[in-house]
């Protein structure tokens, strides 16, 4: 169980403590209290449906950002074997916040890219909790292009705030190194695809986001801008994040009925953070599904369905 208890979880944390207790109770006295256990187990299971499939949208940013759940590096552990991770992107340096190297899925060779943001102190300062600077961009393409020279498929994991915003990172051309990786990735000639674990905010996410399939956590977000972000523009109060999170439709469910992503990924009753081992279990076989279908195609064939998904995105009237 995590330190870190959400208000809509406490009714949860509280009747699986009172199951815990009664356990340590029974076999402390050596008493049978199983028929008032399983009776306590049925009520907490009944709760657990009743809350997780009740969320509203902000409820599930705030499951997004739960510090618990599996980043990056927790599902590359667990899902593939023979990782080796690259480093650097030739010009400037290793941005920590991104995570890339060489894998073996089920046999099959792939490159990967995944944000990190990291769970202690030292660790979220060394990530910059996830906040790519133009180098991870840069470091990211770079490695995607090497995927293509030797006939990779990418998969590539979302999970960040936003790309960083400092001075330093625009003196180094955090616009360009967004813009330039949205443009090279429509037309790179091998399979793509993008799973939103988390949080996807804005160009940080869109930077490493452009996919042949997008898959998307059943208790992630993704947007433009943070509902905190929107907020703050359109009231001047951060503290309506939660009305300007309903009005955005930022979840998994608004997204899969706008068409901007392929598919949503079921997560273990009670989220991807109670039940990490579960979660990259059903992960692995929706990459590996998602693969098998793509790996049909030819380079040509990806590029020109890629470049027709993301046209058919929105639409305006004159």
């Amino acid at each position: 169980m995590s330190e870190l208890i959400l208000d809509f979880e406490r009714p949860i944390v509280e009747l699986e403590k009172k199951i815990e207790d009664m356990r340590a109770y029974a076999a402390v006295e050596n008493i049978d209290l199983e028929d008032e256990i399983k009776k306590l187990e049925i009520q907490l299971k009944k709760l657990m449906k009743e809350t997780y499939t009740r969320l509203n949208r902000w409820q599930r940013v705030l499951l997004a950002r739960h510090p618990q759940r599996p980043y990056s590096l927790d599902y590359i552990e667990r899902i593939f074997t023979d990782f080796v991770e690259l480093h650097g992107d030739r010009q400037f340096r290793d941005d920590p916040a991104i995570i890339t190297g060489i894998a073996q899925l089920e046999g099959r060779s792939v490159v990967i890219l995944g944000q990190q943001k990291g769970r202690t102190t030292k660790q979220k300062l060394h990530r910059n909790f996830g906040m790519m600077h133009p180098e991870g961009y840069r470091k990211a393409l770079r490695f995607m292009k090497m995927a293509e020279k030797f006939k990779k498929p990418i998969i590539i994991f979302v999970d960040t705030p936003g790309a960083y915003p400092g001075l330093e990172a625009e003196e180094r051309g955090q616009g360009e190194a967004i813009a330039r990786n949205i443009f090279e990735m429509s037309h790179l000639g091998v399979p793509i695809i993008v799973v939103i674990i988390g949080e996807g905010a804005s160009g940080g996410a869109l930077g490493i986001g452009v996919g042949d399939r997008i898959l998307m956590l059943e208790n992630g977000w993704y947007s433009v801008i943070s509902p905190e972000g929107c907020a703050a523009i359109l009231w001047r109060d951060r503290a309506k994040a939660e009305t300007a999170a309903e009005a955005m439709k930022v979840t998994a469910p608004d997204l899969i009925k706008l068409g901007v992503i392929d598919e949503v990924v079921e997560e273990p009753l009670g989220g991807a953070h109670r039940f990490p081992d579960q979660m990259a279990d059903t992960m692995k076989q929706r990459l590996i599904h998602h693969l098998n279908e793509l790996q049909v195609f030819s380079a040509a064939d990806l590029i020109d369905q890629r470049i027709e998904k993301y046209s058919n995105m929105g639409f305006f009237k004159e």
